[in-house]
């Protein structure tokens, strides 16, 4: 129960809270949350990009004071998807919070094509076959709150499971049409357990319901950038208030990525994200580049 005196604000899965009553967690406890203490971060999306609509005027809190951003993508079955990459990364560092990709089904395809999308960030990632050993995203989860996001059907419920065998999260199946089925239906945060021998705080993830897009409607265009770090440097030769869009003639963003110091199709996604802001692409439907297999959302 929420104490009266909070009044509407709202408790959400990561939130750190102040209890009175009875709270054994025994069978008819009751216990009351009186106090919800300051957040250190919060992860939020639409169900739109554009601020005009009404979906895109309503925040969802995803987590509170998440440390890392764990982006769950299969490498294949359903294939993965750059430009929901790219969402989840403007999502991450606008909350200032750390990002790891996680590639799974690797036993099905290679990740040579998409590490090589994100070449220049240096982003973190860690590879996941059926018979992976876990160490190394245990290591890099131990301590830390972590958020797991992705599309239905890429493995992440299972990879929940493996790493909290507690957990029983609902595991489904990719349809005909390589679209994961919804399995996971709410947010849950759970305390990984600890390793023989291992000391120190385990951490906790947070596994929440697949996603079909992650709308940045509460990211203001200029934020929006910082989530293509590789393309940021460039703005400097940029003319004032540029709007970076491709009919800008004096936009620097075309030079620098034509001195090969970006990859073009990083650039074409940025300026899909600016150009749904505006209402013209539906964030929801997957987007492509001619002949880049990586590019939807």
């Amino acid at each position: 129960m929420r104490a009266r005196e909070l009044g509407r604000k709202s408790v959400v899965v990561g939130d750190r809270v102040g209890l009175v009553g009875d709270t054994s967690g025994a069978p008819g406890a009751l216990a009351r949350i009186v106090r919800i203490a300051e957040r250190t971060s919060v992860l939020r999306r639409t169900a739109d990009d554009d601020e005009t609509t009404a979906e895109g005027r309503l925040e969802r809190v995803v987590v509170a004071n998440a440390d890392q951003l764990v982006i769950v993508s299969a490498l294949a079955d359903p294939p993965p998807r750059t430009g929901f990459i790219d969402r989840c990364l403007v999502a991450a560092y606008d909350a200032d919070i750390e990002p790891l990709l996680c590639l799974t089904k690797a036993d099905l395809a290679g990740p040579e094509a998409v590490l090589g999308y994100y070449t220049e960030l240096e982003l973190p990632y860690v590879l996941i076959r059926p018979d992976s050993d876990l160490a190394a995203l245990r290591a890099l989860l131990a301590g830390r709150v972590s958020v797991m996001v992705g599309h239905s059907g890429v493995g992440k419920s299972t990879l929940v499971n493996r790493l909290v065998p507690d957990a029983e999260r609902a595991v489904g199946t990719v349809s005909a049409i390589g679209r994961g089925r919804h399995t996971s239906t709410s947010a849950v945060a759970l305390r990984l357990p600890a390793e023989p021998g291992a000391d120190g705080d385990t951490g906790w993830i947070v596994d929440t319901p697949g996603v079909r897009s992650f709308g940045l409607a509460h990211v203001s265009a200029e934020s929006l950038l910082h989530g293509f770090p590789d393309l940021v440097e460039a703005r400097v030769d940029c003319p004032a208030n540029c709007p970076h869009t491709a009919d800008e003639a004096d936009c620097a963003l075309d030079a620098w990525v034509a001195a090969g110091k970006a990859d073009a199709r990083r650039l074409a996604s940025y300026r899909r994200l600016l150009a749904s802001r505006s209402g013209e692409g539906d964030p929801r439907e997957p987007e492509r580049n001619p002949g880049d297999p990586l590019a939807g959302s």
